[in-house]
């Protein structure tokens, strides 16, 4: 199995961004870590080897992102348009760095994403932002409820653009026809704390008509054991 590590400075953020990419021919998706998780998360979780069948066949490759988290939500020093200031900053290094990266590695027009808590929350958000690069979103166990858990109850533009629960029920337009040629699955155990965000934003997706699954498992569910099964569910 081909596996490729990259860094670049990032004339978005500032700085260096490593990530890993795995396979060589095959549909790209895009893997975002959970919260304080780095680039190579998913491959020390053993999800690579899960998927490793897939990506070997030359079905499935695999990029694995790093995070900003500390810098932007998580940064308790800063001020909130500070932060909110950097996770644009990172939005603006996924469209306008990543996605080419992946099409010149690939060869695929567009790519699908995924993540595992906070991840499944940056999968789905990179997914509704930008519905023409992103057309296959799968988040396990994600969290949606971002802005007003870190921020409280500020009223921005930016905090608006970062909460899919705020943004949905006002789609339209262009979004709102590209995001409907896609498809979203939120899988979450029913005994999981973060069950009634999905629950709500599945309800967001089918009020506007947008092809979802509220895929529920009986038991917790948060946890690594549970989203290797997840995975192969939805990528093998």
């Amino acid at each position: 199995m081909r596996r490729d590590y990259v860094k670049w400075y990032s004339p978005s953020l500032h700085r260096e961004m490593e990530l890993l990419a795995f396979g060589d021919r095959g549909f790209p998706v895009v893997v975002f870590p959970t919260s304080g998780g780095r680039f190579h998360e998913y491959e020390d979780r053993r999800m690579v080897e899960t998927l490793q069948p897939k990506i070997e066949r030359g079905e499935l490759q695999v990029i694995c992102l790093d995070s900003v988290d500390q810098e932007s939500w998580y940064n308790r020093g800063a001020g909130a348009q500070d932060r909110l200031n950097r996770q644009n900053a990172f939005d603006a290094y996924l469209a306008v760095e990543v996605a080419p990266f992946v099409r010149n590695r690939t060869s695929w027009p567009q790519m699908g994403a995924t993540g595992c808590s906070f991840g499944g929350y940056h999968a789905v958000n990179f997914g509704l932002r930008h519905p023409d690069i992103v057309t296959y979103v799968v988040s396990m166990s994600g969290a949606f409820d971002i802005p007003q858990r870190f921020l409280g109850d500020i009223d921005s533009t930016d905090a608006y653009l970062n909460s899919p629960p705020a943004y949905l029920p006002g789609l339209g337009g262009w979004y709102l026809e590209q995001a409907r040629g896609n498809y979203y699955a939120l899988v979450v155990g029913n005994q999981d704390p973060l069950f009634d965000q999905n629950v709500k934003l599945a309800h967001e997706l089918g009020s506007k008509q947008i092809p979802h699954a509220l895929d529920v498992w009986e038991g917790f569910g948060h946890d690594w054991p549970w989203w290797q099964q997840m995975a192969v569910k939805y990528f093998l």
